[in-house]
């Protein structure tokens, strides 16, 4: 079995000073909330074996505060594509990952995570900030994995944790 956790960047700082989108940095609010879901995570014990972010700063800032503040023992990397791209981009990476892992954790934006879950799951609902999704694929070969083919184990935000 494949698992892929879609996980939202935290709640981004509109106040603060920057030049394009790409570099908008998280609030205050957004620290809080990456590391609570990196500690969710890890209470959990369902760290992702990889961790694949968008390349924008608000992405790589929820990313590395969750692995920091959960002590996931995982692989970090940045994919640019992912910034603007779409669910069929998120397809495309993930089928080219190395069969060897079976958990990745997909960091990135709306509406391409609500959309991917949707697709991918047929459940669709609101997907607020710093949330993350974790579906399930019933394949051994990440290639094999398809829209409409993932069952959906949980969504959580912060919010809702203690």
């Amino acid at each position: 079995m494949k698992s892929i956790i879609i996980f939202r960047h935290g709640k981004s700082d509109w106040d603060a000073t920057y030049d394009r989108d790409h570099n908008r940095p998280l609030s205050k609010r957004g620290f809080k909330a990456a590391k609570k879901m990196g500690k969710y995570l890890e209470k959990i014990n369902q760290i992702p074996e990889q961790v694949i972010s968008s390349s924008a700063t608000r992405t790589k800032k929820t990313a590395e505060l969750a692995i920091n503040h959960g002590s996931w023992n995982t692989t970090f990397s940045i994919e640019s594509k992912i910034y603007g791209g779409s669910s069929k981009t998120l397809l495309g990476l993930i089928h080219f990952l190395n069969n060897k892992i079976n958990s990745v954790c997909f960091v990135g934006h709306e509406p391409t995570c609500s959309s991917f879950i949707s697709l991918c799951t047929f459940h669709s609902q609101k997907f607020t900030t710093a949330s993350m999704a974790k579906i399930n694929f019933k394949t051994n070969l990440w290639k094999e994995i398809e829209f409409g083919n993932g069952i959906l184990e949980w969504i959580k935000s912060p919010k809702e944790l203690l």
